[in-house]
């Protein structure tokens, strides 16, 4: 489900106006992640951590505003819930995308997910069966501690989905870190609302569940 921002009442208008016609109006940023607790609770649960993470990434998105916000022409969309569509790796080294539904649940989530991972892993198609604008784009780099990502992209197509990123997990004096990186469209939100999403993953990343 989907409404309509009144524009002219948003208080990011004039930000909106401007962004909007730049010919790459992304920016990102790049941030480690304490996952020690994660990680731990993952392995003690015996799932995998990367649905483990994922689950937190995306139950944060949902509770960022800005997160739910796609470019229409010259509207702007809020969907209600936003979904992820993360890269599968396969065994013969390529990929593909997939889809899954955000569920408060985690056990449900999980078993949904793995699921999902299982078929794409199996296909050869590249575009999801189920594929729409209120998701979010993850990657997930596990073999290198990355310092900053860029992200392929086709300028003539309008795009304003945020995309995620993940990278290796590493330690440093006995905390384990994980690189995040985040891509978002200016026109829709600043720095303080990707910061504020860093800070939700990051609590969440604390919590048990």
């Amino acid at each position: 489900m989907k409404t309509y921002l009144d524009i002219d009442q948003w208080e990011r208008k004039d930000h909106f106006s401007f962004f909007k016609g730049f010919d790459e109006p992304f920016f990102g940023v790049t941030v480690e992640i304490d996952c020690s607790m994660a990680y731990a609770e993952a392995k003690r649960k015996g799932v995998s951590f990367f649905l483990y993470y994922l689950h937190k990434a995306l139950t944060a998105a949902n509770q960022i505003e800005a997160f739910k916000y796609r470019i229409e022409g010259d509207k702007v969309a809020r969907y209600e819930t936003v979904n992820a569509s993360p890269t599968v790796p396969r065994p013969n080294g390529t990929f593909g995308f997939s889809y899954m539904e955000y569920i408060p649940s985690f056990d449900d989530f999980y078993t949904a997910a793995a699921q999902e991972i299982e078929r794409v892993s199996q296909e050869t198609t590249l575009v999801p069966a189920t594929s729409s604008e209120n998701v979010i784009h993850f990657s997930a780099l596990p073999w290198i501690k990355f310092t900053a990502v860029s992200h392929a992209r086709h300028y003539a197509m309008s795009d304003s989905i945020p995309k995620i990123s993940f990278g290796k997990v590493y330690e440093n004096n006995g905390i384990k870190l994980m690189p995040l990186s985040i891509h978002v469209n200016h026109a829709l939100m600043d720095g303080y609302d990707v910061g504020r999403y860093v800070d939700v993953f990051q609590n969440l990343m604390k919590e048990a569940s």
